[in-house]
């Protein structure tokens, strides 16, 4: 009898998993930003439809040993959270769709909403 109720209990939340839409959505447009390049030079940067809800650390500037990022343009339909830090730490600021920030905003991650 266990086995009935416990296997029936899987198979609602499997149902539920497969009809609720997930997190695979993305924030649709581009958004950009600029680092410094191996040439020391301002090299600009740019994710291409990146998913939502799902922090994305900018490759270019994971490390802290390199400068940060800076300069942002939300060109996304959907509200961008820069964060100073790689994953998504420290301190953080928001911007709106269509939003651009100065090269005084650094950054290291984002995460879309």
């Amino acid at each position: 009898m266990r086995l009935r109720h416990t296997l029936a209990a899987a198979a609602g939340a499997l149902a539920l998993l497969v009809s609720v839409p997930g997190s695979a959505s993305a924030a649709e447009g581009e958004f950009s930003y600029l680092f410094t390049g191996m040439d020391g030079r301002p090299t600009k940067g740019m994710l291409i439809d990146p998913p939502s809800g799902v922090c994305v650390t900018l490759p270019e500037v994971a490390g802290e040993y390199v400068p940060p990022a800076h300069s942002p343009r939300n060109g996304t339909a959907s509200v961008a959270t820069v964060f100073t830090g790689a994953d998504c730490d420290g301190y953080h600021y928001r911007l709106r769709p269509g939003g651009s920030a100065s090269e005084r905003l650094k950054m290291r991650s984002v995460v879309f909403f």
